[in-house]
């Protein structure tokens, strides 16, 4: 979790864009020590408690169909690292190969994937990469390749953290699948309105990274899936 030395970054990383963001969560080593110690903690916790909920939901998913309780997808995290993402399975398998966004009404969601879905269960196993490190609570969503190539400079510094379970961004765009269905290119609005609106807030946020900043966006969260909603400053073609 903590920033290493700049000479240490990944080539790709040592940019002037992602410079002024290094420098600002360099000195903020001890609160994203912190912030680690909060990930781990509230994971090992977390974990305990939602075992029985884990259980059924593996259950639903082998019952309703064929193939694995986990999906388990690439996607990047701190310095540019691969990892495999858990993810309870909401699709039949091997639904990826016919695109990799999802629509709202998308025929690829099992029945126990769209409940699981609706009530962001889906997510819920990355508890287990916030364990392991590869995630944190709070933090830019990972992305797979395809999008991750297509960054710009800037946004290459939302790499200096893991990825995270949830954020701002995540929340003010959880309606992202009503736009994607609304377009039959799915790939286009995605990286020329939603992708770009969603770093800029991952940006914004990038600075403030810390143990209390974690709590107050878990909080928000929990309230954006109650219904509550939360007002975003982005214009697009502004970043």
């Amino acid at each position: 979790m903590l920033i290493c030395k700049w000479e240490k970054l990944p080539s790709f990383m040592q940019t002037d864009e992602v410079k002024p963001y290094w420098e600002k969560l360099r000195k903020r080593n001890w609160n994203l020590f912190w912030k680690r110690f909060f990930d781990i903690f509230l994971s090992f916790l977390m974990l305990i408690i939602l075992l029985p909920l884990f259980l059924i939901l593996a259950i639903a998913i082998k019952i309703d169909s064929r193939g694995p309780v986990f999906y388990r997808q690439v996607r990047y995290t701190q310095y540019g690292k691969e990892f495999r993402i858990h993810k309870f399975r909401s699709m039949k398998v091997n639904a990826d190969k016919e695109g990799l966004l999802t629509g709202k009404n998308d025929i690829r969601v099992t029945k126990v994937g769209k409940f699981i879905r609706k009530c962001k269960l889906d997510e819920l196993s990355q508890i287990i990469d916030v364990f392991t490190g590869n995630m944190t609570f709070v933090g830019t969503r990972p992305e797979v390749e395809k999008y991750v190539k297509m960054y710009s400079p800037k946004m290459v510094a939302t790499l200096l953290l893991p990825a995270g379970v949830t954020s701002v961004a995540s929340f003010l765009y959880k309606d992202e699948n009503d736009l994607l269905n609304a377009s039959e290119d799915k790939d286009k609005v995605y990286m020329e309105e939603i992708l770009p609106a969603k770093m800029y807030y991952n940006l914004k946020e990038l600075p403030k990274e810390g143990m209390f900043h974690d709590i107050k966006v878990m909080f928000m969260t929990f309230f954006a899936i109650l219904g509550k909603k939360y007002k975003g400053d982005y214009k697009p073609g502004s970043f």
